[in-house]
C-alpha cells in the first residue's frame, strides 16, 4: 500500500483537476466531449489478458520455488533417516557431523538465493570446516561436495555398504537439483521489456480514463479513476512482489521458517535415539 500511495494520490489530484478544469473552466457537456467509455472497455479487456499473463507467469515461478523447498524438506528428512539407519547409535561423530552439515546445506541454499551467505548461521561441522570455506564464492556447491566426501570415507571404512551407498547417494544428488532449480528461477527474471510495457500501458491507460467518465459522471470521475488505478496497479505490484520468490519480503517464500524447521527435524532425527 505504501509503494502504491504515490500514484492514488497524483491520479486524485490529477483526476480533480481535469474536472474542475472541463465542468467549471470550460463547463463542457456530454455533447461537447464525447464519452471514451466504449474504446476503454476494448482496451480494458486486452489490458486484463496481459496482467493475468504478468500475475500467472509470477505465481508459477513462485510455486515452483515452493516446491522445490517443499522437496528440500522431504530430502533432508529422508536423507536424515536413511543415515540414522545405517549408523551405529554409538557413532556419534558421523552422526553429529550430518546434523551439522545438513542443515548447513540448507541454511546456505538459502542466503546463496538472496547474494550471500551469511557464515554466522553455519555450525562448524570439524575442525577443518572454516579453513575449507574460506575464499569459496558459491558455499552450497562446497558443502554438497564435502557430504559426498565424506559418504565415500564412510563407504571406504566399511561402515556404509556399496547398496547403502548407492541408496543415500540419491538424495545427495538431489540437493545439486534442488539448488540448481532455485538458481534458474532467481538468475532468470522476467524480461525487462516486457514488464515496461505493461507498466507504460497501465500507466496510459488510467491517465486518459477522466476522458472517459468526466461528462458521465462529474465529479464522481475522481474516486472511480482512483478505484481502477488502485486495482490495476495492485495486480501489477504483486506480480513484480512474488516473481523472485526467495527474498525477504512478506510476500517471498517463508525459507528462514523451513531452514529452522529442516535443522530441528535432522537434529531430533539423527541425535535423539
Amino acid at each position: 500500500m505504501k509503494t502504491l500511495t504515490p500514484v492514488i494520490f497524483f491520479m486524485g489530484v490529477f483526476s480533480f483537476l481535469f474536472c474542475y478544469i472541463i465542468l467549471d473552466v470550460f463547463e463542457l457537456q456530454e455533447q461537447d466531449l464525447h464519452s471514451t467509455t466504449a474504446m476503454h472497455s476494448l482496451v480494458g479487456i486486452v489490458l486484463g489478458l496481459f496482467l493475468v499473463f504478468r500475475t500467472n507467469t509470477a505465481y508459477d515461478r513462485w510455486w515452483e520455488g515452493r516446491k522445490l523447498w517443499g522437496s528440500m524438506v522431504n530430502n533432508t528428512r529422508n536423507l536424515a533417516h536413511k543415515l540414522n539407519a545405517f549408523l551405529d547409535e554409538s557413532d556419534s561423530d558421523n552422526r553429529n557431523w550430518f546434523a551439522k552439515m545438513i542443515p548447513n546445506f540448507v541454511f546456505s541454499t538459502k542466503e546463496h538465493l538472496r547474494k550471500g551467505v551469511k557464515m554466522e548461521e553455519l555450525e562448524i561441522a570439524d575442525e577443518k570446516f572454516s579453513e575449507r570455506l574460506k575464499g569459496v564464492k558459491h558455499i552450497p556447491n562446497r558443502l554438497s561436495s564435502m557430504m559426498y566426501e565424506r559418504t565415500n570415507k564412510l563407504y571406504k571404512d566399511k561402515i556404509l555398504s556399496g547398496d547403502q551407498l548407492y541408496i543415500v547417494d540419491k538424495e545427495l544428488k538431489q540437493f545439486s537439483e534442488i539448488l540448481g532449480a532455485c538458481e534458474r528461477i532467481r538468475n532468470t527474471p522476467i524480461p525487462y521489456s516486457y514488464t515496461m510495457y505493461i507498466k507504460k500501458f497501465i500507466f496510459i491507460y488510467i491517465l486518459t480514463l477522466p476522458f472517459g467518465f468526466v461528462t458521465i459522471a462529474e465529479y464522481m470521475t475522481i474516486p472511480i479513476v482512483i478505484l481502477i488505478s488502485y486495482v490495476l496497479l495492485s495486480v501489477e505490484l504483486i506480480a513484480e512482489e512474488i516473481e523472485d520468490p526467495f527474498g525477504m519480503d512478506v510476500n517471498d517464500l517463508p525459507t528462514d521458517e523451513l531452514s529452522v524447521k529442516i535443522k530441528d527435524n535432522v537434529k531430533e532425527i539423527l541425535l535423539q535415539h
